[in-house]
């Protein structure tokens, strides 16, 4: 197997391999780096010249793994993209969020290379998207090979997959973004036990332990309970959320803990994305039964819509909880305004439920100590930190331990790390080397090729 990972950066980003089986060409994810723009926030598809692409497969809906689709679907006009039925009813939706967020950003900050794609591009080739159910056997010929592509449960998010790839004797699984454990809304991974040739893992969290006693039954209780402390002390919670997954995962928590009274009264505010979400995910659970929500959880709520003007610097007009995006608090979006003015004020919370680039203002924020001056540089406001900023463990990564034992018990003969930082990489690369002696551990450098 050949094998390019084209994300320029590393890391997490713009996820995106290349990968060769005989001479099948296959292209896994295309996706957008949230923390770069314009051309530089893509992956870099020079490898992809003069190659006829056999197909393009799609793990899950995440913007950092279909961001930069389209732009790859134009450049190879007969390719097929595969991906899960629960992926292929949100990704259209996704990938028209993702030419409008563009737009904006090309008029607030002069942006040439934006848009990537337009709306009108998306609906040209939607119809290339394919959606298989899980455990589906898909066989796919290039000139004189055949692989055989199946998908598996990766959790995480609805619609993620592992993907499993034959190919005449060799098995290789690409385990995708993962998680092991259920959540309020999507089941854990189910996947393949037993030997592959190849594992290609994701790493997020190799630089995290979880700490002890903090399994997600305990850590939603604890959501909770910081909740009722705030809203008791007359103070606004938010919890920044990413829109596709988190957010339906977090208003299901809340919605069973007002069900059981668990959970004092107030007003629930959310909006955009997320919300628009809500109405897929409960398709997705009638037509697919592999998730649960049901949109009741709204009405249920009464949930309201966030303001469509809130200015920086300053607190909401009403007090309450805000389940808003974007999940990292990234510039300019209702998170990142919300926090610059409630940041200041003691009986206020930011709580965090999910993973955060370090290099992101959520992540500085989280390293951020009370009474530290903290920037809120696209907002131009400057405020102390006075109030809590909590994280919960409620990630929907796995651990790293787990992603570990999942990959010792396939005995591969060669293990690739994607997906994580180079501290995390680094800890599954020296584990791997004590627990597989026998196995090639590759830390793939973007643009190289490797065969494996």
């Amino acid at each position: 197997m050949k094998l390019i990972d084209l994300n320029r950066e590393g890391g997490i980003g713009a996820n995106s391999l290349f990968v060769q089986l005989g001479d099948v060409n296959i292209l896994i994810d295309c996706g957008l780096h949230p923390k770069l723009t314009g051309r530089k926030a893509t992956p870099d598809l020079r490898p992809l010249r003069g190659v006829n692409l056999d197909l393009i497969v799609i793990t899950h809906c995440h913007l950092d793994h279909i961001g930069s689709l389209p732009v790859v679907m134009r450049e190879h006009p007969q390719v097929p993209v595969v991906m899960t039925t629960s992926s292929r009813m949100l990704i259209e939706r996704m990938l028209h969020n993702s030419a409008n967020v563009m737009m904006r950003q090309k008029e607030e900050d002069n942006i040439p290379d934006y848009p990537l794609f337009t709306h009108e591009e998306i609906d040209r080739c939607a119809g290339r998207m394919v959606g298989l159910p899980f455990a589906h056997a898909k066989r796919i010929r290039g000139a004189k090979d055949e692989i055989e592509i199946i998908f598996h449960p990766a959790g995480h998010v609805a619609g993620a997959a592992g993907v499993e790839i034959r190919h005449k004797h060799r098995g290789i699984f690409f385990t995708g973004d993962v998680l092991f454990e259920d959540q309020r809304t999507v089941p854990g991974a189910k996947f393949p036990s037993g030997h592959f040739d190849t594992i290609v893992t994701e790493t997020t969290r190799g630089d995290t332990e979880r700490p002890a006693g903090k399994d997600r039954g305990a850590e939603m209780a604890r959501l909770v309970a910081s909740i009722n402390d705030t809203i008791q002390r007359d103070g606004t919670y938010l919890i920044p959320v990413f829109a596709l997954g988190r957010m339906q995962e977090i208003l299901s928590i809340i919605h069973d803990a007002r069900r059981f009274r668990r959970i004092v009264d107030c007003p629930i505010f959310a909006s955009g994305l997320g919300l628009d979400l809500v109405d897929y995910f409960d398709e997705i659970t009638r037509k697919t039964h592999h998730i649960q929500f049901n949109r009741s959880v709204i009405k249920d709520l009464h949930i309201k819509p966030v303001p469509r003007k809130l200015k920086a610097g300053e607190p909401p007009a009403q007090a309450g909880l805000y389940v808003v995006s974007a999940g990292m608090m990234t510039e300019r979006t209702p998170s990142y305004t919300l926090a610059s003015g409630l940041l200041g004020q003691a009986r206020n919370t930011i709580g965090f439920v999910g993973f955060c680039d370090p290099d992101t203002p959520g992540g500085r924020l989280l390293k951020a100590k009370p009474g530290d001056m903290f920037v809120f540089e696209k907002a131009h406001v400057k405020a102390k930190v006075k109030a809590r900023i909590e994280r919960f463990e409620l990630s929907g990564h796995a651990d790293r331990s787990e992603l570990l034992e999942f990959a010792i018990q396939t005995q591969a003969r060669s293990v690739v790390l994607t997906h994580g930082d180079p501290l995390a990489r680094a800890w599954f690369a020296q584990e791997l080397a004590q627990r597989m002696p026998s196995a090639k551990v590759l830390d793939p450098v973007p643009l190289k090729s490797y065969q494996v």
